[in-house]
């Protein structure tokens, strides 16, 4: 199964997959999530290491029954043949109300045919006040005409 666009990417291949990757994360639908991944990718998140979909799957389950109110918003930072690096950051609060802005590094590394076989994020969190909001659009996909993190100063 091919998940366009492949490898090797150009600047244009590389920010659409950053926008498709936001755009699937702001689903908050880890089944639909972990189809973008190879059934054997491997991740470390944070201090987390995973491998599989089915990990992937239920470490997506677990951070968004957590991570209440999810907005993302991911930015295309490098890439070179079949591998793209993104920079992103994300609102959130937990159950107690705390709103959260967590930031960001992705390396990624994807096979032929499009599906990212290898995961490595780094990521903390900054505890913000609920009027410091960023990212106000209904859940989902972030609107086109929203700010990127550059434009936002992030």
């Amino acid at each position: 199964m091919d998940r366009p666009p492949l490898p090797p990417f150009t600047s244009e291949t590389a920010a659409q997959k950053a926008r498709m990757a936001e755009d699937g994360w702001n689903t908050r639908d880890p089944a639909r999530v972990a189809l973008a991944y190879t059934t054997d990718s491997r991740w470390r998140n944070r201090a987390e290491f995973l491998q599989g979909r089915d990990a992937i799957q239920a470490f997506l389950t677990r951070k968004w029954a957590h991570e209440l109110d999810y907005r993302l918003i991911k930015e295309l930072w490098a890439f070179h043949e079949n591998r793209i690096a993104v920079r992103f950051a994300y609102e959130w609060h937990d159950d107690s109300g705390q709103w959260f802005r967590s930031y960001g590094n992705e390396n990624w590394e994807f096979d032929a045919h499009g599906l990212m076989q290898l995961r490595i994020a780094s990521i903390n969190d900054l505890p913000i006040a609920e009027g410091e909001r960023k990212y106000r659009w209904p859940l989902g996909r972030r609107p086109d005409d929203h700010p990127t993190l550059s434009a936002l100063g992030l």
